[in-house]
């Protein structure tokens, strides 16, 4: 524990012959795993393209958005957790973004039946699912790596997504050979 923390939880000292007051703080892996927990509830971030509707798409990265700031907003995370929870709050803004969609979907430029009902809007729709997908498998994939957590299915697959596939030896030989 650093000197930093150990001063942030101290709330007290005593004088009569010695004493501390001490506030135990939340410890990082606490923090992942209620992370991981409420992500593993938003469909957004693993439903088959095809399913998802964009009104709740939208809704469902709003709503992460905002659950990941509110985590933030407590103080006594260690740096390396805020900097994935910050990267996924970032994926969530492009993402919102891309749609002119930041903070009440029912007043942007784009509305929902256009995204339903232009092809091409529909793509940029999966493209950016696609890309926030990536950004969160990556930082989930590392964090349960780090604090040596389970990622429950169906969530685990989108760290299947954004990880390279693995490469097999005995899988890549070929015969060229008639």
């Amino acid at each position: 524990m650093r000197l930093s923390e150990i001063l942030n939880r101290l709330t007290g000292v005593s004088t009569s012959i010695a004493g501390v007051s001490w506030q135990p703080g939340t410890l990082d892996v606490e923090v992942a795993r209620r992370v991981l927990i409420f992500l593993e509830d938003r469909k957004v971030l693993y439903n088959p393209l095809e399913a998802e509707e964009p009104g709740y798409s939208v809704a469902s990265v709003l709503q992460i958005r905002q659950f990941l700031t509110d985590v933030l907003a407590n103080q006594g995370i260690g740096s390396e957790l805020t900097g994935h929870l910050r990267g996924m709050r970032a994926a969530c803004r492009a993402f919102l973004d891309r749609f002119d969609l930041t903070d009440d979907p029912s007043s942007s430029v784009i509305s929902f039946e256009d995204i339903r009902e232009d092809w091409m809007l529909n793509n940029v729709l999966g493209q950016s699912l696609g890309e926030l997908r990536a950004v969160f498998g990556l930082h989930i994939a590392q964090i349960a790596a780090k604090y040596r957590l389970d990622v429950e299915e169906p969530l685990s697959y989108t760290i299947h997504a954004a990880l390279p596939p693995a490469q097999d030896d005995e899988e890549t030989s070929y015969s060229t050979s008639p």
